[in-house]
């Protein structure tokens, strides 16, 4: 018999208010039903936000050294569950086991590096102008963050927006993708077993259009963290600037692998092998587009297409299989849906599908990697040092790797693009601190009179 989750709000495991559900299936395995979930709306958003409006007045007077402790026991219990929240993830949404185990340990890295910051938050000490005056800036919680987040990465994106959330000192609502409830509901029961106090971090599960623009166009939520496509993130930009909230999207991608006539040709299959189909292609920094070199171009498609044709695909839980399915049946439709008549060498695809696009220089081919409206993620495989460099500088995106594939972010550097990749933010390392926290400037003026600043400190000598 198949679980019944719930919502959870304000400490409470609850039903949506409208009473209906949706169902979660297996997508290698459609007749496994996972759970039934609370199909929430506008009324449960409501619940929330307040739950977390009340709970943030506390929340934020406990010292960032003591939230980090409980963040810290948020990675010790993922430690101890990995295995299970791996098999869970695999089951709902179909990548491999040696993938989801990833997506976990992302997951845990985060944790423990939010636990350490909790005792760096730094601010700044300047010196001030006048005389007998102290001047600072320190951080402060902001206060409720709504958090969005797709399906692909259901356990490692919610985290490297939740913990450092909840380690800046605000309160969530998290409303997860619909394709992955119950690996939300397993990550909000582990930060409610590490301490996490009541109303502190809230679940509303639903649809977009019903969940989470409710909590985009709420009064009292402060910010907004969305991971998705470019054409949502857009529409919630619009929506959120009437209250000016906050606003954070990392959005759809269009990356691509340059290979170079001195590359290291194995080296270099190997990495697009990994970056093209690992996830199924179902990563925004995913390499969707192929540009060899025309010297190497003939032999290496010929090695491709031999790698590519070994493929082992199937259910992600067993074992020697590689690629495991789309998501769903509407993902599955798109992927295969793409005609020869589409522009696929410039729109996001988000499943195993490549691009070889031949290019006689280096010139050339960082022209055509920069000639799309995305700037996520780049890969160049070279052995001259200087083409290294050149690419470095050249692309358009907010990664590049040299002699390794699109994909592969590490949890304690910054995560995010350019164009219309997102809208200027970063998530991991330390820079997601800046989104979740506010400047606060303070000045201690301890002269006792009055000291006018930027008045009449540097008065004009008219004499010369």
């Amino acid at each position: 018999m198949s679980k019944r989750y719930q919502n959870f709000i304000g400490g409470h495991w609850v039903d949506a208010k409208s009473g209906q559900t949706f169902e979660n299936r297996n997508p290698a395995n459609w007749s496994e039903l996972i759970g039934t979930f609370p199909k929430s709306g506008k009324e449960d958003v409501e619940v929330a936000v307040r739950a977390a409006r009340v709970a943030f007045e506390k929340w934020r007077l406990v010292p960032a050294p003591r939230r980090g402790d409980i963040m810290r026991k948020v990675g010790d219990l993922m430690v101890s569950r990995k295995e299970e929240l791996s098999r869970l993830m695999t089951r709902e949404m179909g990548k491999v086991l040696a993938e989801t185990r990833g997506d976990v340990q992302e997951g845990i890295d985060t944790a423990y590096y939010a636990a350490t910051e909790g005792r760096r938050l730094f601010g700044h000490t300047v010196p001030s102008e006048l005389e007998n005056k102290f001047a600072m800036a320190i951080r402060i919680p902001i206060g409720v963050a709504g958090i969005v987040t797709p399906w692909n990465f259901p356990m490692a994106i919610p985290t490297w927006k939740i913990f450092p959330a909840l380690l800046s000192g605000n309160t969530v609502v998290f409303k997860p993708a619909s394709d992955t409830p119950a690996t939300a509901t397993a990550l909000v029961e582990i930060l409610t077993d590490a301490g996490v106090p009541e109303g502190v971090v809230n679940l509303v599960h639903g649809g977009g259009g019903d969940v989470g623009m409710s909590i985009v166009s709420h009064p009292d939520v402060d910010l907004i963290s969305f991971t998705g496509s470019t054409g949502v993130g857009k529409r919630i930009s619009e929506v959120a600037s009437a209250t000016l909230k906050r606003v954070s999207l990392e959005l759809g991608g269009k990356n691509a692998q340059l290979v170079m006539d001195d590359a290291a040709l194995d080296l270099a299959l190997d990495g697009v092998l990994w970056g093209a189909f690992g996830t199924t292609g179902q990563r925004c920094t995913a390499t969707s587009r192929l540009l060899l070199h025309e010297k190497i171009h003939d032999h290496f498609v010929e090695m491709l297409v031999n790698r590519v044709s070994l493929l082992r695909l199937g259910d992600g839980l067993k074992e020697g299989v590689e690629i495991g399915p789309c998501v769903n049946e509407g993902q599955r439709q798109t992927v295969m849906n793409v005609k020869p008549d589409h522009r696929i060498a410039k729109e996001e695809i988000f499943g195993p599908v490549l691009s070889v696009i031949k290019v006689k220089s280096l010139d050339e081919g960082i022209r055509i990697l920069n000639d799309t409206v995305y700037g996520l993620s780049s890969s160049i495989y070279t052995s001259n040092i200087n083409n290294a460099f050149r690419a470095i500088r050249d692309i358009h995106a907010g990664i590049t790797y040299v002699n390794a594939p699109t994909i592969g972010a590490e949890a304690h550097l910054p995560f995010g693009g350019v164009k219309q990749t997102g809208n200027g933010h970063r998530e991991g390392g330390w820079t997601v601190y800046d989104f979740f926290t506010e400047w606060k400037t303070v000045y201690i003026d301890y002269s006792g009179g009055l000291q006018r600043a930027q008045i009449d400190n540097y008065p004009i000598d008219n004499k010369s």
